[in-house]
């Protein structure tokens, strides 16, 4: 009974002991946290797409507390009124973000693409890339196997079975980047939404020369630098074959879409131009005065008379 008792005793002492240094320890070691990180987490989406560019909500949280500022620090999904609370938080202003959406940089649909192969294998565009170029003559469009799907958490985008290409809902894109991101190709890029939705951009990424672009796609980009020269922004450059249009200088006067022989330049969103008028075009007619119409008829009717007298007289020789 004694030895139970002195085992129990001791068990309780060492325990006292290691209670003790465990709360100096943590007291010593402490690492304080701003409660105010708590509170940016809590109206945060949660969603941890990365599209802010921190690991996750929580990673966000911490940098905008630390930073002091909220200059260049935006949350796509939640957009300006959640930055709205995150600003009231921390007592700062809220910076006012361009809205961004996903585009789709790649028109090769069935028709404009043909197919001279089938790829047999798991559906996937990343196991698909790295095993050969595409179903396609094109090399760098896209592989059609919806990767970019799998990974949008707010189902944005989607597959069009018509075209085989990710077709993306702008009502319902937040700009996090996870479908740019899980693209093999980089076909898909984030660009400033524009006003009213509208934007002009080249629908290419094939980096070949014209000639054979131009025969693995029928809208692909040839290089051949009509755009960049009738630009007057320069807000288009020419880089290995391929034309691309910076969208924070185009002032979408569209001029590159009707100079570009491929159709590859998309104006998307963009009211129907107005037809040209055939008036205009026409060479302007030249009224003539009196005096001039005058001078024609007397000339013609002259000439009326002295064939008259003459086929008279041809007569009056025969008889």
């Amino acid at each position: 009974m004694n030895l139970i008792l002195i085992a129990v005793i001791s068990l309780g002492a060492i325990a006292l002991v290691l209670a003790a240094i465990l709360y100096v320890a943590s007291k010593k070691f402490a690492v304080y946290e701003d409660p105010r990180i708590a509170q940016v987490g809590e109206v945060l989406p949660q969603a941890n797409c990365g599209g802010c560019g921190y690991p996750g909500c929580s990673g966000f949280a911490d940098a905008c507390v630390k930073a002091g500022s909220l200059d260049g620090k935006f949350c796509p999904v939640g957009g300006q009124p959640v930055m709205a609370k995150v600003a009231d938080i921390l007592g700062l202003a809220a910076g006012e973000a361009e809205p961004m959406v996903a585009v789709v940089r790649c028109n090769g649909t069935c028709a404009n693409r043909p197919r001279i192969n089938q790829y047999d294998g798991a559906k996937s565009c990343a196991i698909a890339a790295s095993l050969y170029g595409g179903e396609t003559g094109c090399s760098y469009g896209c592989l059609g196997c919806g990767d970019c799907v799998a990974a949008c958490q707010f189902d944005a985008i989607h597959m069009n079975p018509e075209t085989g290409l990710p077709e993306v809902d702008e009502a319902k894109c937040t700009a996090c980047g996870a479908c740019v991101k899980a693209c093999p190709k980089s076909i898909i890029e984030i660009r400033p939404q524009g006003k009213k939705s509208r934007r002009v951009y080249v629908q290419c990424v094939n980096k070949d020369k014209g000639a054979v672009a131009r025969k693995a796609c029928t809208v692909s980009c040839i290089g051949c630098g009509k755009c960049v020269k009738v630009c007057p922004f320069e807000a288009i450059t020419l880089e290995n074959n391929l034309a691309y249009i910076d969208p924070y200088k185009c002032k979408s006067c569209r001029k590159c879409e009707e100079v570009c022989p491929q159709g590859t330049i998309i104006a998307l969103n963009f009211p129907p131009r107005k037809p040209k008028s055939e008036d205009a075009s026409a060479a302007p007619k030249v009224a003539l005065t009196k005096k001039e119409t005058e001078v024609p008829v007397a000339e013609a009717t002259k000439a009326v008379e002295t064939l008259k007298t003459t086929v008279d007289e041809a007569t009056k020789v025969t008889e």
